[in-house]
């Protein structure tokens, strides 16, 4: 068990499709039902991008190939911190996104939507400091 004062690693999954975002509602804590990023933590041996591709399949269904490296926020939820690195991700085929593990549901959003859900803490400003949504 690690440290309390020590974060979680983590990754978000940043994927336009038509000039949309891919965002996930999730389906557990912490931030149960709002919209955030498709991702989560790593896994023990597993690097940063291979962590990207494998929860941005997990909770979408879609296989995706992670780019680079946006920014990197800090979290506290229920008392544990998360250090959650994002990254730009690409894919060939939306086709097949569906919600699965612990997503409950994913839309494509632009701009102009996205203000109208309800975000996990802290994303909305994180994706305009890092100047994802541009209006």
């Amino acid at each position: 068990m690690t440290h309390p004062c020590t974060p979680e690693p983590c990754v978000g999954s940043v994927l336009f499709w038509e000039r949309k975002l891919l965002l996930i509602q999730r389906g557990q804590d912490p931030g149960a039902g709002k919209w955030s990023l498709p991702g989560g933590r790593l896994e023990p041996q597993e690097t940063w991008q291979e962590a990207v591709e494998r929860e941005t399949e997990e909770e979408t269904c879609l296989k995706v190939r992670c780019g680079k490296f946006i920014g990197w926020v800090e979290r506290e939820a229920n008392g544990r911190r998360y250090l959650i690195a994002d990254f730009l991700a690409t894919t060939e085929d939306t086709s097949g996104a569906a919600p699965n593990d612990d997503a409950r549901d994913l839309l494509f959003v632009g701009p102009e939507e996205i203000d109208k859900l309800e975000l996990t803490d802290g994303l909305q400003e994180f994706l305009h400091q890092h100047q994802i949504l541009k209006r």
